[in-house]
């Protein structure tokens, strides 16, 4: 079965859009959202309802932190995200705020785990940023393969048996096979707002019958996506950013 796998969508509805296409491109046969649908971007309600649509059809999806701070009325971001936070509540109704509510931090499914964070704490939101942070994720689980988004940066973290962990940082398209002898932590990068200094759309897609894993880089109308950000009076560095990559 191929599984695409998304996540940091973030309103973002050129990016998503183009992302979706490549994966059906590819014969996609299930979906998994890894959360924060919505915040910075300027389509959130568009974003959820896809997800949405996605999710009655069998696809899996999980609460990220941008999704918990519109859907509980409380966060603790700085400043200019907490103003996309509270625009973005204007923007949703009632059913589209209900479906993130009822988000789950965590989902097993396929013999993987798929969280927005750190599989050890979901709800503390923790980065993935180096070896230590994705061993205490990998060893929270008895799922080989945990797939993560939170960090906007592509990665891969692996674990072997005697307890060794390695790091991996994919550039480009990138087709990995993930052994089956080891424990893997899956990071796509974003779909919505990419911060590794490319702004062409992130995800990835992993094939269980192989067990091969391929990211994927998709250029999208991203001047039109920072124009929407800057026409609905949220703050200028997020529509920069998606020009920017950064």
């Amino acid at each position: 079965m191929l599984i695409a796998v998304l996540t940091d969508l973030h309103a973002n509805r050129e990016a998503l859009t183009a992302c979706l296409e490549h994966a059906q491109q590819r014969q996609a046969e299930r979906y998994a959202f890894l959360g924060d649908l919505v915040g910075y971007g300027a389509d959130p309600g568009w974003v959820v309802d896809k997800v949405m649509g996605y999710t009655e059809h069998g696809a899996l999806a999980v609460l990220g932190n941008h999704d918990a701070a519109v859907a509980q009325a409380h966060d603790q971001m700085h400043s200019e995200a907490r103003q996309a936070i509270a625009w973005t509540r204007t923007q949703l109704n009632p059913m589209q705020l209900h479906f993130l509510q009822n988000l789950p931090l965590s989902v097993e499914a396929h013999g993987c785990m798929f969280v927005h964070a750190s599989a050890a704490a979901p709800a503390q939101w923790e980065y993935i940023t180096g070896t230590l942070e994705a061993t205490r994720s990998m060893y929270a689980t008895p799922c080989r393969l945990t797939f993560c988004g939170h960090v906007h940066i592509p990665a891969l973290y692996n674990l072997s048996g005697i307890g060794k962990v390695s790091a991996f940082a994919p550039n480009g398209d990138s087709s990995i096979p993930l052994g089956t002898q080891r424990h893997w932590l899956i990071i796509p990068g974003s779909v919505g707002q990419p911060r590794d200094g490319n702004p062409a759309a992130c995800y990835a897609m992993f094939n269980d019958a192989t067990n091969e894993l391929t990211y994927y880089r998709v250029p999208y109308d991203c001047e039109t996506a920072a124009n929407k950000i800057l026409a609905a009076g949220l703050p200028v560095s997020f529509g920069q950013r998606l020009l920017v990559g950064r």
